[in-house]
Parts: structure tokens; sequence; C-alpha cells
């Protein structure tokens, strides 16, 4: 029997589609760009995203290209994507960034005209639907993340439409896993609890700070340090995991690790939970869809769907660094901000920027990702802070010689 089958047979029976169990996300996609691309093969894919995606990315040996984003949501804004850039990608990589979907239907219609691949990275966006039909069904393949919604440290799903590409890429996965360490297992059973004893006992600001001043976090800023020289020099041995890996790994050292049954028993219960998350979400972004602070893709996708299961709710800031450090006092960690955009971040050595940055610039440094599960006790303290919304750029007026403003999706 393959490797997380029955993990991997769960989740086909959620999705409708065959899948691939994988030891987390970053592995499912790594799994998915050397499926269907050629080394040195280009990727459209936004520049509001996690970096380790980007390292993922380069792992593989492709080329990253930034695309325009939406101002109001931080995904890909297909319209504001010039025709010399769509004749010059090999393949599509969403975002859903925090579980509001990208415009997948537009994209798949794009990369079918092109007859490129679009893969779907629904590790925000389990639960999420699009026209009825879910996330994560609508390109060639799919990657999820069980860390994202049943509150576990490990565990990805690559999707796929057959059987046959699923056994390939089992094969290819089962190359890349390294071998089960019980002391690994372990960690990776117990720390979940712990993380869940700390909130329970109030004390998330304590612990926080303590591991600031011990210097254990990997990430002193929202990035990672890049290390350009270091990795400039792995460009030799891509694709390959191993040389990226410093990188790769940074938050989640066993990425790739061969988890025993203690972990993969952990997860099936957590999975059998995941309906009664999902509706907790729910309830959350409802509460947080009606502040002054949500964005206007979070109101517009309301109104067309209900509210979505969302991993982390999109609010609209002034001075978001300092309310960060602000909420700290109040018992809230905020995680999963990607500023800044990943062009900025990395360069044009590595990245080919975007034609147009200003959106994703913007929504980079204005977006506070909150927690659904604790939206009340978020709200409340952003309303005791008096935290000022922060409401997208108009977009310019448009004239007979000027090209319209990506701003305006």
């Amino acid at each position: 029997m393959p490797y997380g089958s029955r993990l991997a047979a769960a989740m086909t029976r959620r999705l409708g589609r065959e899948c691939v169990y994988t030891p987390s996300a970053r592995l499912a996609l790594y799994l998915a760009l050397r499926r269907w691309c050629r080394p040195g093969a280009r990727v459209l894919m936004s520049p509001v995203n996690d970096d380790v995606i980007l390292f993922v990315v380069l792992a593989a040996g492709l080329r990253p290209v930034t695309a325009p984003v939406s101002v109001r949501d931080g995904n890909i804004d297909p319209a504001a994507v010039p025709e010399s850039t769509w004749r010059n990608v090999d393949a599509v990589l969403t975002t859903n960034l925090y579980g509001v979907p990208d415009r997948v239907v537009e994209l798949r219609r794009k990369c079918e005209q092109l007859g490129i691949p679009l893969f779907e990275d629904a590790a925000h966006a389990i639960g999420t639907h699009v026209d009825g039909q879910p996330i994560g069904t609508f390109g060639r393949a799919a990657v999820f993340s069980l860390s994202k919604h049943v509150a576990a440290t490990a565990g990805g799903f690559l999707a796929v439409d057959d059987a046959r590409t699923r056994r390939e890429l089992e094969l290819l996965r089962d190359d890349l896993l390294e071998p089960r360490r019980l002391r690994a297992d372990l960690a990776t059973t117990l720390r979940p609890l712990a993380r869940s004893g700390v909130r329970t006992l109030h004390l998330v600001r304590p612990v926080w700070r303590t591991m600031q001043r011990l210097g254990v976090l990997e990430r002193d800023e929202f990035r990672m340090s890049l290390h350009a020289a270091k990795l400039a020099g792995c460009a030799r041995e891509a694709p390959s995991l191993t040389a990226y890996e410093p990188w790769v790994r940074v938050d989640l050292h066993g990425f790739r690790a061969r988890h025993g049954a203690l972990v993969r028993g952990q997860l099936a219960v957590r999975m059998a939970l995941l309906d009664d998350d999902l509706a907790r979400r729910r309830a959350g972004v409802s509460l947080l869809s009606g502040t002054a602070w949500a964005s206007p893709a979070l109101r517009e996708r309301g109104a067309q769907y209900g509210p979505l299961p969302l991993f982390r709710v999109p609010l609209l800031v002034h001075d978001r660094d300092v309310l960060i450090e602000r909420l700290v006092g109040h018992g809230v960690v905020s995680g999963y901000v990607y500023d800044p955009p990943l062009d900025d971040y990395a360069g044009a050595e590595f990245v080919e920027p975007s034609p147009d940055p200003s959106a994703a610039r913007w929504f980079a440094s204005h977006v506070l990702p909150v927690d659904p599960l604790l939206a009340r006790k978020v709200s409340h303290a952003l309303t005791r802070e008096a935290a000022a919304t922060a409401r997208p750029p108009l977009p310019a007026p448009v004239s007979e010689t000027s090209p319209p403003s990506p701003l305006g999706q």
C-alpha cells in the first residue's frame, strides 16, 4: 500500500480528484513543478506570496515571473498581465492568498489558450469554492496543506486528474523522502498540543517575547535572509531540493521527512474535524467582514458566495507593522505577512520583476492577516488600538493615450 494512502483517500473523497499524500505542501509543489515543467521554464506567480514558495520554484530549476496583482486581494490580475508576458511564460501558479480565491476561471481559460499548465496553490483555500467548484479542481495539479486548517505541523496533498499520474508522482515522492526518525515524529505530534496549551493558558505574549529574545525564531523580519551569494551558487545544481534545502526548510525542517504511523494517525484525527474547523472559520470571517478594516475583495466575495472558510482574513490598516507589535500585547501573534513583494525582496537576479509593482507594494504593506478563529479578540484589540482603515487607491483616470491601470481590478 503506498505511503499515506489512507490520508490521500480521505482527501480524494473530499475533493473528487486523485491525491498524493506528502509530508508538506512545499514538497507537493516541488513534485508538480518537476513533473510538468522542464528546467529553465518560466512560471508566472504573484509577488505577494511566501518566500518559501519562491525557493521551491528555484529549486525546481525554474524562473519565477512576478505578475501584476489586484490591489484588492493581492492575487494575480490576469487583465493586467501584458501580452508579451503571456507569450513567454510556460506555466501559471495561483496563490489563493489567505483563502481568497484567485481568478481561476480566467486563468484556466488563458492557460488553455496558451497550452500551458495551471498549478493551484490551495494551501490557504481548503473548502473554498468558485461557482460551486472546489478550489483545487481547476488546474493541472493543486497543492494543499493540512497545517493551515487543522492545526497540524505536517501533512500536504498533491491533487491530480488520474490514477496513472498519481502513481507516477508517488514514485517521484518516494525518491525524495528522507528516513523516518522517531524523535522528529514525537516533536511533530506534540508541537500542536503545546501550541494549544500556550493559547489556553494565555501565555502567547510571554512565550513569543521569550522566543524573540532567545533568537530561536528563524526570521528576524517578515522575510527570511536571502543570502544572495550562496543562493546564486545553487543555480548550478538546480533542479535540486538538497541544494536549496537551507531556504526551503525554513519554519518546517521536516518538510520531506517520512512520517510514521504516529504522525499520520494524528493527522487522520484532525482531518475528521476539518468540517467543524471550516464552519468556525466562516463564523469568524463573517464577523470580521463587517468591520471597517475588511478588504474590498473580502466583502465582495462574501456577498457573492457567503462567508469563506479563510485561513487568514485580510484586513487593510495603516501603520500595520506598529499594530502587529501592539497586538502581541493583546495575546495575538500575527504571521503570514508577505512584505516586501518577492521581486523587491529577491531582485532581478532571481525573479523577473512585475511590469507594474505598485499594487503589490501597497497591498503587502497594508494587509494585516488575522486568524478568523480569533476574530472577536482581534476586533476588540484593533478597536482599543484605534486602528485606522487603509483604503485601496482609486484607479487613475484613463485617457485616450494612457493604458488602463491594473489598480482598477
